[in-house]
């Protein structure tokens, strides 16, 4: 076994302990209100220990690790049970997105607090009328006096409510269409001129947000590329995102399999024959989402670009949310019951996710609705791959 394999699992067996030992297996979807203080400090520590940014040049505070080292991190991360990270878009994103794009100035301002996880980012892409088509983006911002004043609003904003940063797309060139005239801006959060209102999910979380911008600011220079070349900065984070976290990703989606396949022994739908016949179906098509993550990252670090990016995305996104169904079918009837008490017996507060009790099942169900639409939704995903691979007329607007 690789010397940094053996170093990264004995330093999480010897770290996911103590204050940390409640962490495993928190945080992810569905659950991301859960224990946030506590994680956050857990990625500091990861951070005061060299393993977070671990793909990030050594100069700008990352290790330089292989794109071998980085996806056998992450696997092991997974399968440690390590908790959710929260510096998720700052490091895996917005990170990478400035040591390509950005200017000097804006990487010695901006990587320290992300490389030690004391600043904490969200992305604003979305909007009311251009969700998975960021080309319509019509959120404004005009540049006044060395400022640029934000009007608009985004919405689906992971973790707005508790970044102090967001990146944001906005049209920069009035007249503009589509892709041309956008700009990529670093807008401060903590400021009169931004509200924001968390979204509830099905869950009864608020890991989304909508966003307001009224005359909002920002300085002239934290613009990311030139103003009006945000759509090539915006496509080349895309690219980021879809990264080598998602083979841990994958080692996480394996662990709620094993889940449902020990609750389908332990009440005996394991004997039914169509729930066999998913969960094998479930275990084959895992392995399928995984050498093509592997083929795609063995000749590009990014996991690919446009078609790539958009068919491991429509792969794991219909699996995961097939996985969900099956959860609640192995459950049975149970599956059904809530979220209508507590533990205690007192009914579910929805505004207040800490005291909303849904079981795995159920949780997984709830959240796995929305995997084929965030991130891009399955038809912008065969959009994609019907123009760019089998040549076909786009689509008419």
């Amino acid at each position: 076994m690789d010397d940094f394999v053996v170093a990264v699992r004995d330093w999480l067996s010897a770290n996911l302990v103590g204050e940390f030992a409640e962490l495993r297996g928190r945080g992810g979807p569905g659950s991301e209100h859960e224990f946030h203080d506590a994680r956050l400090r857990w990625d500091q520590h990861l951070a005061a220990n060299g393993l977070t940014c671990l793909g990030w040049p050594t100069r700008y505070g990352g290790r330089g690790a292989t794109i071998e080292q980085r996806i056998a991190f992450h696997q092991e991360y997974a399968r440690a049970g390590a908790p959710a990270r929260v510096n998720h878009i700052g490091e895996e994103l917005l990170g990478p997105t400035l040591i390509e794009f950005g200017t000097e100035e804006q990487k010695a301002r901006f990587l320290p607090g992300i490389a030690d996880s004391t600043v904490l980012w969200a992305q604003g892409y979305s909007e009311p009328g251009a969700g998975s088509d960021l080309a319509n983006v019509s959120t404004t911002a005009e540049l006044r006096d060395g400022k640029w004043i934000v009007n608009g609003q985004k919405v689906w904003t992971s973790l707005a409510h508790v970044a102090e940063w967001a990146f944001v797309i906005c049209r920069t060139e009035p007249g503009s269409s589509r892709h041309k005239g956008l700009s990529f801006l670093l807008v401060p959060l903590h400021q009169d001129g931004v509200t924001v209102r968390p979204i509830q999910q099905l869950t009864g979380t608020s890991e989304f947000n909508e966003v307001f911008f009224d005359d909002a600011e920002t300085d002239e220079s934290l613009v990311v590329g030139a103003p009006g070349d945000g759509w090539g900065v915006a496509m080349g984070l895309l690219q980021f995102e879809r990264g080598v976290s998602t083979l841990g990703q994958q080692v996480g989606f394996a662990r709620e399999l094993d889940g449902i396949v020990a609750t389908a022994k332990a009440n005996g739908a394991d004997r039914i024959p169509s729930i066999r016949e998913r969960i094998a179906r479930a275990w084959l098509e895992l392995r399928v989402i995984k050498a093509h993550a592997a083929r795609t990252l063995a000749t590009v670090e990014t996991a690919g670009s446009g078609a790539d990016a958009s068919v491991s995305k429509l792969l794991w996104a219909n699996w995961h949310r097939s996985l969900g169904e099956l959860a609640v079918d192995v459950t049975g009837p149970a599956s059904l019951i809530g979220p209508d008490a507590t533990s205690e017996g007192k009914p579910n507060d929805l505004s207040d996710p800490e005291h909303v009790e849904l079981d795995e099942a159920q949780r997984l169900f709830l959240f796995t609705r929305a995997d084929t639409i965030y991130g891009g939704s399955n038809e912008v995903q065969r959009n994609i791959i019907a123009e760019r691979v089998l040549g076909l007329p786009r689509e008419a607007r």
